[in-house]
């Protein structure tokens, strides 16, 4: 597939979902024997670990369609970014997905410490660490707009922010999905999943995949 075939399938397959119609494709046992030797995912999804956000599910997808990493907050490292790139350099994704929702726990805990300077115990620390630098686009933006940054960081404001800002932390961070955006055979989109409608809506883009970000 192409980046925006790839984009509209998945599109495609969330509008199933929220409508309750989910074709459940690629689930059976012909296809799991189709896929014994080798796998060809069109997209790699870095979604958060949070259980109400299956990727697969809220796509509908089927066995071998979406290779998927997932951390709290979806986070990134060096595994990650490997893992990602395993999926595209080496099983041919056409498509990087960042997957982020409302009420995500890591982002409500960042907001938290933003508000009091406190952080949590033990290692989720280490995931509150990864979200804090995605305050400082807002901080940028809301500096060159004149808002008064303090009213910036809810955690909705915050969450929209990460996930723009790990789209662009991963062409940053990786040679190969930079080259692979700028000869066009790859696309890297950002998306913010609603728990309750169950829409994903595209808030990010580098590359080309037919359709332009949501704006607000």
């Amino acid at each position: 597939m192409t980046p925006s075939e790839a984009w509209a399938t998945l599109r495609a397959g969330n509008d199933r979902f929220v409508s309750g119609t989910p074709a459940h494709p690629c689930q059976n046992a012909a296809r799991r024997r189709e896929l014994q030797g080798a796998q060809y995912p069109h997209t790699v999804i870095l979604g958060c670990s949070d259980s109400r956000v299956a990727a697969e599910i809220i796509f509908d997808q089927g066995l071998g369609d979406v290779f998927v990493v997932r951390t709290a907050g979806h986070v990134l490292d060096a595994a990650v970014v490997g893992s990602i790139e395993c999926g595209t350099e080496v099983l041919g994704a056409a498509l990087v997905m960042v997957l982020g929702h409302d009420s995500c726990g890591a982002v409500d805990a960042t907001a938290q410490t933003l508000a009091t300077g406190e952080p949590p115990a033990g290692f989720p620390r280490a995931v509150v660490d990864k979200v804090i630098p995605s305050i400082t686009q807002i901080t940028s933006r809301a500096n060159a707009d004149g808002v008064n940054v303090p009213n910036e960081l809810d955690a909705d404001t915050l969450g929209t922010e990460h996930v723009r800002h790990t789209v662009g932390a991963l062409s940053e961070f990786s040679d190969a999905l930079r080259q692979g955006v700028a000869a066009g055979r790859l696309a890297i989109v950002g998306v913010e999943y609603d728990l309750v409608e169950g829409r994903a809506r595209l808030v990010a883009v580098a590359g080309d995949v037919g359709e332009q970000p949501w704006a607000a």
